[in-house]
């Protein structure tokens, strides 16, 4: 880890006050990057703010669903060099795709494409004004290569950013400005953790450890390393990268 690395960068991380948001938050702040969290669970702020300590994280109350809240927030938040759309997920119901209804495809199409464009619109253009940016969206296995999991619905969202991601990344390339997403496997944090022991048996849990090359489930620090790199200056010749975080899992897919 390099202390100094985001030294005089900002940066923005959307839904980020637990979770893998909360993860990436700490790891840039400890990098030295000023950072500002917006998120919407009142309790999830509170306990995040409990333990900033002297890091240089604001953590700002914001409903990723309203689009005057986003544009007001995006005001306040000035000048920014990094922007993680960390904003996302499903609607905690393994469905299958026939029964998943009009207003289920909606919430979650919304929740995670249609925020992350907002927040995306109103940043880029400072970021293009300055000539430079780092733009890391949250891909998903699941938008690569399907899910039971997660359903139809999630999977379709997280492909879609994908092909977002792409698309910023050959628009804004010759501004400065890269454009890559981190999709993560099966992430242990503790609402995964929560998910899978009601969703799936000892057994099944064993066999999915089974298809991990790497013999164990993700950590939070482990997506919040991948997003450090990819919003560092290191990876000035990095966009349009989708970098699997998943232990090698997809490998056998």
């Amino acid at each position: 880890m390099t202390p100094s690395r985001f030294a005089g960068r900002r940066a923005l991380i959307t839904a980020a006050a637990s979770g893998l948001g909360w993860s990436m938050a700490c790891r840039l702040a400890d990098e030295d990057a000023e950072v500002i969290v917006w998120d919407r669970d009142e309790a999830a702020m509170e306990a995040a703010r409990a333990e900033t300590g002297s890091r240089a994280i604001a953590i700002e109350r914001v409903d990723m669903s309203d689009p005057g809240a986003i544009a007001g927030a995006a005001g306040r938040a000035g000048k920014l060099d990094i922007l993680v759309n960390n904003a996302g997920g499903s609607l905690h119901t393994p469905q299958s795709f026939l029964e998943q209804s009009e207003e289920d495809w909606a919430r979650v199409m919304d929740l995670n494409v249609t925020a992350a464009v907002r927040v995306t619109r109103l940043v880029l253009p400072g970021m293009k004004e300055r000539g430079y940016g780092r733009v890391v969206n949250m891909g998903s296995k699941a938008g690569r290569f399907g899910s039971l999991f997660a359903g139809a619905n999630y999977s379709a969202s997280k492909g879609a950013m994908q092909a977002f991601t792409l698309q910023l990344a050959q628009e804004f390339g010759p501004f400065g400005i890269t454009c890559n997403a981190v999709c993560p496997g099966a992430i242990l944090t503790p609402r995964v953790e929560r998910l899978l022991s009601e969703r799936k048996t000892p057994e099944e849990r064993r066999a999915m450890l089974a298809g991990i090359p790497v013999g164990r489930h993700g950590r939070p620090e482990d997506v919040a390393a991948a997003v450090a790199y990819l919003a560092s200056e290191e990876a000035g010749f990095v966009t349009g990268v989708m970098l699997d975080v998943n232990g090698g899992q997809a490998m056998s897919i």
